[in-house]
């Protein structure tokens, strides 16, 4: 009896191990950019726990639908987690998306999303995607720290909104500001090892998670 039990028991494990598995795989691979096209719910949360602390992020699809999904399925995927606040500029902006392991950000370089129509105002506590051009967004987004309503006019389209803890973005580490932009091609090519080692007193995401649909 005790032999039948712990061999039931090893099978309901082996069980569970493969449902594990099977649901990593529906919800895509952040190595694979094809595999992380599911449509986001129409309003969603994502709570950001950060080097200095938590704040969350309302999301509504009908911002920016093509927008919302992306992000949603990089938050799914873990592709924030341990990403680093590379840019923060006081009363600008606060950037993030580079991944910090290379090879990620090799398969997303290409992954690009075509422009929205701006709905929503680049203002205080907004979000938006970076872009280089035309149709060029991929995982890079940024999070207005003042009205930046200009940037309406140059299509950055916001998908969402910091509704909690905005403070804590506003105390993200600033005093690089835009010297270590110039190095996004060392970040792409390097990753976190070259930040850390450059760029020591950044803070970064430690984990980012949907908390409601």
């Amino acid at each position: 009896m005790i032999r039948r039990a712990a061999v039931v028991a090893g099978l309901m494990i082996v069980v569970l191990l493969c449902t594990s598995s099977l649901m990593a795989q529906s919800r895509g691979s952040k190595y694979d950019p094809e595999s992380l096209v599911e449509e986001a719910p129409k309003k969603f949360r994502v709570k950001f726990e950060t080097s200095k602390g938590e704040f969350e992020i309302l999301v509504k699809r009908e911002w920016a639908p093509l927008g919302a999904d992306r992000f949603y399925n990089l938050v799914q995927s873990g592709f924030y987690d341990g990403v680093r606040f590379f840019r923060v500029v006081e009363g600008f902006v606060v950037q993030f998306g580079i991944s910090g392991e290379p090879a990620v950000s090799r398969v997303w370089r290409e992954a690009t999303i075509e422009d929205e129509p701006v709905v929503e105002n680049n203002t205080r506590g907004a979000i938006s995607f970076a872009k280089s051009g035309k149709n060029s967004r991929t995982t890079q987004v940024f999070i207005n720290l003042g009205d930046n309503r200009r940037l309406d006019q140059m299509g950055f389209s916001p998908f969402g909104r910091v509704v909690k803890g905005m403070t804590v973005v506003g105390q993200l580490y600033s005093n690089y500001a835009e010297k270590i932009t110039k190095q996004q091609h060392k970040i792409v090519a390097q990753g976190n090892v070259y930040l850390e080692r450059s760029f020591p007193n950044l803070d970064y995401i430690e984990k980012a998670t949907i908390v409601d649909e």
